[in-house]
């Protein structure tokens, strides 16, 4: 808090932060999902700060921390697919967290289509991604994915993306 005294009212005055311009997070979040679909990885590891954090919550594995360890997680189930769709059904914004819910369609080389609705939370720090939480079902993706995409995802462990 300041010491600084409002000399015309003699009323402390106090040092408030700035809140959070909730468009311009909407926006860091928006250029997030925009570039993971281009497979850009080198563009998506700049939109976080280097103590990120990113987890599927319904996985078992521990997540990824920093911009080299996600792009690393992503990579693993993201570069088998051949195409995305993504449809955008609403985002809220409240000081740093930005909420999205949306729906991936992948498109595999085989044929195989997996429609997976998520709910993502995310935590904007200076324009940057500081926490990205996918939440989906497990099922609803273990469903549709081809058992190749499955087997090679299971050959691959937490200690490779930084865990």
């Amino acid at each position: 808090m300041s010491r600084e005294v409002n000399e015309s009212t003699n009323v402390p005055v106090l040092d408030v932060p700035a809140p959070p311009d909730l468009e311009a997070n909407k926006a860091v979040v928006r250029r997030l999902w925009a570039t993971l679909y281009t497979k850009n990885w080198d563009e998506l590891a700049r939109l976080f700060t280097d103590d990120a954090f990113y987890e599927d919550v319904p996985t078992p594995d521990p997540g990824a921390r920093g911009p080299a360890n996600i792009v690393t997680r992503l990579r693993i189930g993201l570069d088998p697919i051949e195409r995305f769709e993504h449809h955008a059904q609403r985002m809220v914004a409240e000081g740093e967290s930005v909420i999205f819910e949306h729906t991936e369609v992948w498109h595999f080389h085989t044929g195989e289509v997996m429609r997976n609705p998520f709910v993502s939370v995310h935590e904007v720090r200076d324009g940057k991604i500081a926490l990205w939480r996918d939440y989906w079902d497990v099922q609803t993706m273990m469903n549709a994915v081809p058992k190749w995409w499955v087997e090679q995802i299971m050959k691959r462990r937490a200690e490779e993306f930084g865990a």
